[in-house]
């Protein structure tokens, strides 16, 4: 097993911050600072992403979690809330089918408990290719600015830029066995539903990878939920101050 790397901030009640595709544990500073005057708050880079190696084989969201696992036990990270940007979300629930009560809560950030649409899954396999014959810069550059609503791209840009870096740091193995883990996973729903601890939801209406009306079907599953008016993928760049208070909130209130 390869060793996780992460940076943590903080102490008190551990809150892991898994970042999503095409990004890695560097996405989540601001907000681990905020955070990080109440709890402690860990971000690992997921094996293939920023210097985590990848040394798993089988394109399965399970065996991630169960390198997470591990990886928790050997840093005494007891009885976490675990809060996942989009893959980041799949990578959450598939944590949440491995251990259950052993979380205290969960969050999904731009992300979903269903499976992959037949649509998703071709925009999977084109992905795959594309990666093959172009590369990760290629793939990145193009990638990350749709993520933001067209009509404040311009506003941004600086952030975009920042994005487009992280994500250059991700390993051409470690995208294309992230984008078969996203194509091939399963429906999580009800893993979801039979967890009792707090659950959030964080949504964005303008979300051209998680859709609005997917995500406004998980609200009777959460205990928290919340839309982000005009907000494309990435809440935590486009609207930073709003996300940090319900994230923290949310911490708070779990913690009880």
């Amino acid at each position: 097993m390869s060793s996780i790397n992460f940076f943590e901030k903080g102490s008190g009640q551990p809150v892991i911050l898994i970042h999503g595709f095409c990004e890695v544990s560097q996405m989540w500073e601001d907000i681990a600072d905020e955070l990080s005057d109440q709890f402690r708050v860990i971000c690992p880079d997921l094996p293939g992403c920023g210097k985590t190696v990848l040394n798993l084989s089988q394109n399965k969201l399970e065996e991630v979690a169960v390198q997470l696992e591990e990886w928790m036990e050997s840093q005494n990270i007891q009885n976490p809330i675990i809060i996942g940007h989009s893959l980041g979300g799949y990578v959450t629930l598939a944590l949440l089918e491995l251990m259950g009560s052993k979380l205290k809560a969960v969050g999904l950030f731009h992300s979903t408990a269903f499976a992959d649409d037949e649509e998703k899954v071709g925009m999977r396999n084109r992905t795959i290719t594309f990666l093959k014959k172009h590369g990760v810069d290629t793939f990145v550059t193009s990638f990350v600015p749709p993520l933001i609503p067209e009509h404040r791209r311009e506003e941004l840009q600086s952030e975009i830029n920042d994005a487009i870096h992280q994500a250059k740091q991700s390993t051409l193995e470690g995208l294309i066995y992230y984008t078969k883990a996203m194509r091939d996973r399963k429906d999580r729903i009800e893993v979801l539903k039979s967890f009792a601890g707090p659950k959030l939801m964080i949504a964005g209406t303008e979300d051209g990878a998680v859709k609005i009306q997917a995500s406004r079907a998980h609200k009777p599953t959460v205990s928290d939920y919340f839309e982000l008016e005009g907000v494309g993928h990435l809440g935590m760049i486009e609207q930073k101050s709003a996300c940090i208070e319900i994230l923290k909130g949310f911490c708070e209130k779990a913690n009880g």
